[in-house]
Order: structure tokens, then sequence, then C-alpha cells
């Protein structure tokens, strides 16, 4: 998710997508354990999203 397409967002469809996000990275986290994650690059860039989303709802905020 581009820093763009973040900021059309309202302030509810940012954190909806925080949770999601957070959910995902959970089962992320289960797969590479189990050795099933298929692409380790999404860990990363779901970590990266995540603050991508809490830096700019902080900044709607202020």
């Amino acid at each position: 998710m581009k820093k763009k397409e973040i900021k059309k967002l309202t302030k509810i469809q940012m954190k909806e997508n925080l949770e999601k996000l957070k959910k995902d990275l959970f089962n992320f986290r289960f797969q590479k354990v189990n050795g099933q994650v298929k692409s380790p690059a999404k860990i990363t860039e779901t970590k990266k999203n995540i603050a991508r989303l809490k830096t700019l709802i902080e900044v709607k905020n202020a």
C-alpha cells in the first residue's frame, strides 16, 4: 500500500486496515515458524504498511 493510497483513506478505514494487517502479520509469523511461508518479503512489506498507517493516523490526530 502506497502512501498516496493511505492518505486517501478516512481515519476509520485506516484503523480497519491496520487491524487487518496486524492479523495478517500474526498469520505470517505462524507460517514462518511452520516453514509454510511462501514469500518472506510479505512479512517485511506488512510491517512497513503497519508503520505507515500508524504514522498517518497520528498525523491526522494532531
